[in-house]
């Protein structure tokens, strides 16, 4: 099973992160954190290795009501949250590449119907914003 919904856009890497935030947002996703990866690189690595990665931001996703009712069918769930979804270009690539975390790993780790019904709703809504992003590129 593969563990991410993909989609590859001809964006600059700051538009195709700016048109994820929006796509997300119309599906009612907030963003609760943001770790750019080359940054981190150039900090704690050095530019060699910020280089390396090229730009890669995740993106902490979370849609309030749908984690509300996750953590009420398993408080433990909250170690899975929020939803990351990376905005990737590598250095000389032609597109951004944009991958959400499939919820349904969640349901592979938690026999609770609670989070299969909340998996399911969340990969809908990931999977329209990717494509809205695919659609608007």
């Amino acid at each position: 099973m593969s563990y991410t919904y993909t989609t590859a856009v001809p964006l600059s890497w700051a538009e195709a992160v700016e048109k994820t935030r929006a796509a997300l947002a119309d599906q009612g996703f907030g963003i609760l954190s943001e770790i750019n990866v080359r940054d981190t690189f150039a900090a704690k690595l050095g530019e060699e290795a910020a280089q390396a990665v090229g730009d890669y931001v995740i993106l902490g996703a979370c849609n309030p009501q749908l984690a509300s009712r996750a953590l009420a069918g398993e408080p433990e769930l909250g170690a899975l949250l929020p939803c990351n979804v990376v905005v990737r270009r590598g250095p000389g690539a032609a597109e951004t590449t944009v991958d959400a975390i499939d919820p349904q790993t969640m349901v592979q780790l938690s026999a609770s119907p609670a989070v299969r019904e909340v998996a399911d709703d969340a990969g809908a809504r990931l999977r329209a914003a990717l494509a809205q992003l695919a659609g608007n590129s």
